[in-house]
């Protein structure tokens, strides 16, 4: 008859063999649960993170479409004012001219029977004073040509004289007058200049 004997530290061997299987299982299942946690609040941080995002992006669009608009009026409205600018500005220099005219009119039918040649030029003269009168009251300038050293800016050669009277570049007479209002040239002055012989 055979004994069988039974190795007690087997058993006891076999029983801490469960009972660590168990106990790695329910490691293994607690870090599931935990990584599962984790991931989950990690979602949630990454959503809270993105929905604050999304808010910053939609004030800030939100400025950038109020600011386009607000630009565009501007634009539109400058672009009114500067219209209104040249239409009235025009429509002033106008009815500045107005006066001119009617005094025209008044000179021609003062003269009709006067004979005398005198009172003619002193007519002409003095509507002559008032139109310059009005243009310089609207800006008009002469720029000064005769015995100026030549300037491309402002004056326009048609001419060219060689002569030891004057400097080279002078000016030596003005052909036809040149105007400018402010800087900006209206006709540049026709002139004859000096050069050397």
């Amino acid at each position: 008859m055979t004994h069988k004997h039974n190795n007690p530290f087997k058993k006891h061997s076999d029983e801490e063999l469960n009972l660590e299987n168990e106990l790695n299982q329910e490691n293994e299942s607690s870090e599931n649960i935990n990584e599962k946690a984790s991931k989950e609040e990690d979602e949630k941080s990454d959503n809270e993170e993105l929905s604050k995002l999304q808010e910053k992006y939609d004030v800030l669009n939100n400025q950038y479409l109020r600011l386009a608009a607000d630009f565009d009026n501007y634009r539109k409205r400058q672009e009114a004012e500067r219209e209104s600018l040249l239409k009235y500005g025009a429509e002033n220099a106008l009815k500045k001219m107005l006066e001119v005219l009617d005094n025209f009119e008044r000179g021609e039918k003062a003269l009709e029977n006067v004979e005398d040649c005198a009172k003619c030029k002193e007519s002409f003269n003095l509507v002559h004073k008032q139109v310059w009168d009005t243009l310089s009251k609207l800006g008009l300038e002469i720029i000064e040509a005769e015995g100026q050293i030549f300037d491309p800016n402002f004056h326009e050669a048609v001419m060219q004289t060689p002569t030891s009277e004057y400097t080279e570049h002078t000016i030596i007479n003005e052909l036809q007058k040149g105007y400018k209002m402010g800087d900006k040239v209206l006709r540049p002055s026709l002139v004859n200049v000096a050069t050397a012989e």
